[in-house]
């Protein structure tokens, strides 16, 4: 364990020099590389007050070594469409507070993916959404996650709590 650790420390030089990189905060509305690529290619088929239905076709860059939709996509997939179900565009973008996801079966590249993402609820700032990804191939659920946000002020979506 203590070797693992040696391993992994910086250097003074290398702590300094990972101080000076310039880390500029994210504008509102504004994507960053790793949304963009986990995004690209997805297709919103229906936007209501409390839902978002998404269809995304798995490409290969999503994909771990086996060939199968990658848990880390998943999880991003649940955290991003878990936040555009309570998305305004004149507000702050929500901060992720927890998630939980409960992965049931696997995708193939090229099988197409339904995503549902629905409201949950919301009590003040805190909201809460449920995000369930379907494989239409075969209809099985592939992950159902729970995201709970956290807004700087609260939304005009009714809440169910």
């Amino acid at each position: 364990m203590e070797k693992a650790k040696q391993l992994l420390e910086l250097t003074k030089e290398e702590t300094d020099a990972v101080h000076k990189l310039p880390v500029r905060p994210k504008k509102p509305g504004q994507s960053c590389f790793y949304t963009f690529f986990t995004l690209r290619g997805i297709r919103v088929d229906r936007v209501e007050p409390g839902l978002v239905v998404c269809t995304l076709k798995v490409p290969p860059r999503l994909t771990d070594r086996s060939g199968k939709l990658a848990s880390g996509a998943i999880a991003n997939l649940v955290d991003e469409i878990g936040c555009a179900v309570i998305y305004d565009k004149d507000l702050p973008e929500p901060v992720s507070v927890d998630m939980s996801i409960s992965y049931m079966s696997s995708a193939d590249v090229d099988d197409e993916l339904e995503i549902v993402s629905k409201l949950l609820g919301q009590k003040g700032r805190y909201s809460g959404t449920s995000v369930v990804i379907k494989n239409k191939r075969n209809g099985e659920i592939v992950a159902e996650g729970r995201h709970s946000l956290f807004s700087l002020r609260p939304t005009t979506v009714k809440s169910k709590l």
